[in-house]
């Protein structure tokens, strides 16, 4: 699984959300990796899913992308729920 975590310049907040994303996909046990790239860029890439702050995530939303929103970068706790919500609830 293929996961994106998007900002506006794809450097600082992308990268500590690329990070915890991976992190709690080992907790949850899910097989993906996730990377981090700026908005304009991810607006021509093919992922399972894109992942950043509501305000990006709305930006980059074309009818067709799969988006999670999170708010706090750094809770483990909100991105592992995100996470079960949005790929371990759809399997």
């Amino acid at each position: 699984m293929k996961i994106l975590a998007v900002c506006g310049n794809g450097l600082g907040t992308s990268f500590i959300l690329s990070m915890n994303v991976n992190k709690a996909l080992k907790v949850l046990n899910i097989d993906g990796e996730c990377k981090n790239m700026d908005l304009a860029s991810a607006k021509t890439e093919v992922a399972d899913y894109f992942i950043g702050t509501p305000e990006i995530m709305e930006q980059l939303q074309d009818g067709n992308k799969k988006t999670i929103s999170i708010v706090n970068m750094v809770s483990a706790d909100e991105i592992q729920k995100a996470l079960t919500t949005h790929i371990v609830g759809e399997k």
